[in-house]
This record gives C-alpha cells, sequence and structure tokens, in this order.
C-alpha cells in the first residue's frame, strides 16, 4: 500500500521534496533566511508560492496552514506564518472562498423598517463577527411589500454570504416565506414564536412586568400605558407584560393609548392624560415617546413625579438627561447582537445550540420620574 508523505514533506511529482527536508534557517527574531531567488519578484504582490518557497514546504501546505487545517504539524505551521509576515501575504479571499466554501462574510437583513435596529446591536454583530474572522453586509428595505423584500433579499444571497441575521420586526412579515436558500443558515432578532428560523429574543413581557409591577407597588392604584404600534412584535410583549402584572394584581386595565414610536405620538397621548386627574402612573412602550409624554404632562400643569409617575422602555442615553431624568427598562441591544452572531456560527459549523430562541434580560434602571402618590 502506497503511504502518504507526513504534512508539510510532500512535493509536487516534478521537484524534489520542499518540506521539513530542506529547512530554511531564521534568524533571533524568527526572520526565514532564505536562498538567493526565493522571495517574491519586485513590482507584485508575494504570492502563495512565494510563501511556499521561502518556508520550504509546498503550496498546498501553506493553503492548510491559511485555512487553519489541523493536519498541519506545529513546527511547520510556525515555520510557514513566520514566513507570511515576514513577506507580507495577503490570502486572496476568493481563492480562499473556492477552497474552503465560505465567503467568510455574513449580512444584515433588515426588512420593514430602518428604525429598529439601534446602533448597539449592530456594534454587537460587527464586533462578535471580527473576533470570529467574519466581515459582514448590509442589505433591506423599508417597504414591507413581497417585491421589495424579494429585492432586498437576492441583493444580499447574490454576495454568496455565509449566513444571515435577519431583522424582521414588524408581525405581518412571514419570515419563512421569505426566498432564502434552505441551506442558507438564518437566525432572526426577535421574530414570532414557532417559525422555523432560530431567533435571539429580549424579555420584552418580563421587562414590562417590572415597570409595572414597580409602579403599582410604590401605591399607584392603576397603571396606564402608551403602547407602540399594534404591528410589531416589541409592542406585542410589551402591552402583554403590562396586562399582566395587572391582571396579576386583580386591577382591570384602563383603555390602552397606541402611539407610532415618536415623540409626538407621546405628545398627544400626554394631552388626554393630562387632563385625566386618576392617570397617576403611566408606562410607556419606548423612551422616545416618554419624551413627547414629559412635555405635554408639563404643558399641562401636571407635575412629574409628584403627580405623574413615569416610565419609559429602551434606556436611550438621553434618558438620564431628561427632566426628570427618566425610570426606564434598559434592553441589552450589544449583547442581542453577540448571541445572534453566535447562534449563526454554530449553524454555519454543524454545531447543535443548546438554544435556538435564547431570551436576553432586561433591567429596571431607577431614576427621578417616580414616586409614590401624593
Amino acid at each position: 500500500m502506497k503511504r502518504s508523505a507526513p504534512e508539510g514533506t510532500g512535493a509536487p511529482a516534478n521537484q524534489a521534496p520542499t518540506g521539513d527536508t530542506t529547512r530554511a534557517a531564521t534568524d533571533a527574531h524568527g526572520h526565514i533566511d532564505a536562498p538567493a531567488g526565493r522571495t517574491s519578484s519586485p513590482g507584485r504582490p508575494p504570492s502563495l508560492r512565494d510563501v511556499a518557497r521561502l518556508s520550504g514546504v509546498t503550496y498546498q501546505t501553506v493553503s492548510r496552514v491559511i485555512n487553519d487545517s489541523p493536519k498541519v504539524r506545529d513546527e511547520t505551521r510556525l515555520r510557514v506564518l513566520a514566513a507570511i509576515e515576514q513577506l507580507g501575504f495577503r490570502p486572496n479571499g476568493a481563492a480562499r472562498a473556492l477552497a474552503s466554501g465560505r465567503t467568510q462574510v455574513l449580512g444584515v437583513l433588515s426588512l420593514g423598517t430602518s428604525a429598529y435596529e439601534t446602533p448597539s446591536t449592530l456594534e454587537g454583530i460587527e464586533s462578535a463577527a471580527a473576533s470570529a474572522g467574519y466581515t459582514v453586509t448590509f442589505a433591506g428595505t423599508r417597504a414591507p411589500q413581497l417585491a421589495a423584500m424579494r429585492k432586498a433579499v437576492h441583493a444580499l444571497v447574490d454576495q454568496r454570504v455565509d449566513g444571515v441575521i435577519l431583522i424582521a420586526p414588524l408581525i405581518s412579515i412571514d419570515v419563512d416565506a421569505l426566498p432564502l436558500p434552505p441551506s442558507l443558515p438564518v437566525v432572526a432578532v426577535e421574530g414570532a414564536p414557532g417559525s422555523r428560523v432560530s431567533a435571539v429574543v429580549i424579555d420584552q413581557v418580563g421587562g414590562s412586568r417590572a415597570a409595572t409591577k414597580h409602579l403599582l407597588g410604590l401605591g399607584h392604584r392603576n397603571v396606564w400605558h402608551i403602547a407602540g404600534p399594534q404591528g410589531w412584535f416589541d409592542s406585542r410583549g410589551r402591552e402583554e407584560g403590562w396586562r399582566s402584572a395587572l391582571a396579576e394584581a386583580e386591577i382591570e386595565p384602563p383603555p390602552l393609548l397606541v402611539g407610532d414610536w415618536g415623540h409626538t405620538s407621546g405628545y398627544e397621548a400626554g394631552r388626554i392624560l393630562s387632563g385625566l386627574a386618576e392617570a397617576t402612573a403611566v408606562f410607556v412602550a419606548n423612551d422616545d415617546m416618554a419624551l413627547g409624554l414629559l412635555r405635554a404632562l408639563h404643558e399641562g400643569g401636571r407635575r412629574v413625579p409628584e403627580d405623574v409617575s413615569v416610565v419609559g422602555f429602551d434606556d436611550l442615553p438621553e434618558a438620564a438627561y431628561m427632566q426628570p431624568p427618566l425610570t426606564t427598562v434598559r434592553q441589552e441591544f450589544f449583547e442581542v447582537g453577540q448571541q445572534s452572531i453566535r447562534l449563526l456560527l454554530d449553524q454555519i459549523d454543524g454545531r447543535t445550540s443548546a438554544e435556538t430562541r435564547p431570551v436576553v434580560p432586561t433591567r429596571l434602571v431607577l431614576r427621578q420620574s417616580t414616586a409614590p402618590p401624593f
């Protein structure tokens, strides 16, 4: 039976072995003392074969080192890496993709809105991707129409990404029906329970329950709620948490007020609430609407927190600088991005994840906008 040569000692059939049998000398700094004529030609960047000649191995061995193959001896790997550093060699991305079947590129696909994700989430995605050796590319559309979504999907898939983080916060978007290749790894941020797509979700219900129970615990007889748009998963979860906490306290919920996530809608709801003496506590579905509410209450002669206690959701950087500083529910957006990448890489690498729908906890941040009723 023919024996294969150990890794790092083989050579092409038409030349003598150039592996460990011809060891290139290194100096005290790890630089290789190459024979004359064995470096790259002037005027062109160093190639994989230049690295092979300098380190005294085959170009196949250099390719295996670049692709982190375990079938290379440690001493050979170190010699190749020293040659790569000395020559300033940069692997060709297209060639690596052909060799490994991967592009080392991940996609972020945002459908239905461009306002959903905070910079912190995208920072978490990019940070975790970079740590794993991946770059990130983005595609998306504000329009939830099928034609626009198909165009965005195709724009990303055409780039041959290795996997996709899907941001589709609207309940109306059926992520299972998107024209994504069945073999393409996909992870959603939020997403519908029961979907075949794995998702990383924020504990919207738990955060809203904590906000509502905090206000009830201060002694308020009821808690009003300014909800986000009804077509969003976030709005649904936060309303559910609010109703759950009131039901647990055996309190009939007051009429629901609905906003659109913006300051103006919070302001309009605040104009209604400022005229209701019984409205002494308000849980708002996000900090932007809470800011509009604070303005309307001030104009209506209602003091915060002496007359009305207010809790928001998100913990935006501005929340600590509102007047008064806003009690709110913090979402760990950066952690959502990090966990999304970890879950996606598990799929790409064929690992079985312990969870296909991990939940990122929220935290109630107490400031000066809440107090017992006077």
